[in-house]
């Protein structure tokens, strides 16, 4: 685990770059960085990553692992459109199914640079959750588990078919004993446990503010869906006679312990609202243009002070599940909403590492190369033919295609060495997820 990283164009995020840089890593953390390596680490191994671009590892906050079992489904479909079209599909998931498509989608987030992912999981036909945390653990990357839930079925008036809600009780009860069961509060924790209720048309009043006061009195984090699209403002309005950000207040879901997914209908007002209260937003550029849902306001939120970070979404509304790409993807969104200037490379390279961290409440331990921190990095060569001439190495990796990932490290310890993934059989996890979409299928 101990070595010494140089020859690379390091970009700390937070800091100085240095252009032939090094990065020492001691007992899990960065010992130090910078372009001349001082006295006192002239026993560590040396690594050699001359041509490549370290950078802190990615940090995904919104994901559905389960769903790479329904991949390519209601390729037109709106927001709602899609999940009624895919309810019926996910009433099948079994622990099994999850421990294959959440390996999958861990794996293959490793592959393009991340090294902590949130996932939000919802639907329990069965109780799944303990195989998501087991997956977590198999493939090594930092596993933020949201304990999700609905309760509102169609009989209810909501969107899910009630074979996948939970009673409210039973659902509060499931993910208090998910917190005490598998969350550890410690700064280099591996598995930590969040509480998720699904969204305001799945989630009843009563499962939102006894779920903000169960994540309060245990101190763990709150995540839930809100302002995605047109429609889910249009029905709280309805229900509710108030916007979605009005009712997260109301709620109790708002404050520097929540962070929300997607917030692409968000008012100015409300923008303001949400970086008073330090509440953080998980941007999802590519699944939000898959299902025609809109553009986050990204340049006012990161103006006004909210913690904005990126997320990939399921796999069910984003296919390629891989985090590198949402660089690009939020820095073309950002210039097509606010122009050229909207956004730069280095912001982008900022929203998928040190934002992330923030919306995650990890950022004095994750995000970004500084002494002290995790040693959490992904090394990117750029030496390549699709790189070789961007003379700027963060616009290489932001601009261009994804770069080779030469390795990616979490706490020290390589989880992927030259595009090949170390912790699991990648021949047996496409084994595996095939059966498990052939299940899910049938």
């Amino acid at each position: 685990m101990d070595a010494l990283y140089y020859g690379a164009y390091v970009a700390t995020v937070t800091g100085s770059e240095y252009s032939s840089g090094y990065v020492a890593v001691v007992d899990g953390r960065i010992a130090a960085v910078g372009s001349a390596v001082p006295a006192g680490f002239e026993g560590l191994r040396r690594v050699d990553v001359s041509g490549c671009l370290i950078t802190p590892g990615l940090v995904n906050t919104h994901h559905h692992l389960y769903q790479w079992g329904t991949r390519g489904y209601a390729q037109q479909a709106d927001l709602f459109g899609w999940l009624t079209s895919l309810y019926p599909l996910w009433t099948g998931i079994t622990p099994d199914i999850v421990s294959a498509t959440s390996a999958a989608g861990l794996g293959m987030l490793a592959l393009s640079g991340c090294t902590t992912a949130a996932d939000h999981h919802y639907v329990f036909p069965t109780d799944v959750f303990g195989a998501l945390v087991e997956s977590g653990k198999r493939i090594g990357i930092r596993l933020h588990a949201v304990r999700g839930s609905m309760d509102l079925g169609s009989s209810k008036g909501g969107l899910p078919p009630d074979s996948i809600v939970e009673d409210t009780q039973e659902a509060l009860a499931r993910t208090e004993s998910a917190i005490t069961t598998y969350h550890d509060p410690a700064p280099d924790a591996r598995i930590q446990v969040a509480v998720g209720p699904c969204s305001p048309f799945s989630a009843s009043k009563e499962l939102m503010r006894a779920g903000a006061e169960l994540a309060r009195r245990h101190g763990v984090r709150l995540h839930t869906h809100l302002a995605e699209t047109v429609d889910e403002e249009e029905q709280c309005l309805a229900m509710f006679g108030q916007t979605p950000v009005q009712y997260a207040e109301e709620l109790g879901w708002l404050g520097p312990d929540v962070w929300l997914a997607h917030g692409v209908h968000v008012h100015d007002a409300e923008i303001d609202l949400l970086a008073r209260n330090r509440t953080g937003v998980a941007h999802c550029p590519s699944s939000n243009a898959r299902v025609g849902a809109g553009i986050a306001p990204v340049r006012s939120f990161l103006d006004a002070g909210v913690p904005v970070g990126l997320g990939v979404d399921g796999a069910a509304s984003n296919e390629s599940g891989g985090l590198a790409e949402e660089l690009r993807q939020a820095l073309l969104v950002a210039r097509l909403r606010g122009g050229p200037a909207a956004l730069t490379a280095r912001q982008a390279l900022w929203l998928g590492t040190m934002g992330g961290a923030q919306c995650l409440g990890r950022d004095e331990h994750l995000g970004s190369i500084e002494p002290g921190k995790l040693a959490d990095l992904a090394i990117w060569r750029l030496d390549t033919l699709a790189h070789t001439g961007i003379a700027d190495p963060v616009a290489a990796l932001v601009f261009g295609r994804v770069p080779p990932l030469e390795m990616l490290l979490v706490g020290g310890e390589q989880v992927v060495e030259k595009d090949r993934l170390l912790t699991a059989s990648e021949a047996e996890l496409t084994q595996n997820l095939a059966r498990a979409c052939a299940d899910l299928a049938s």
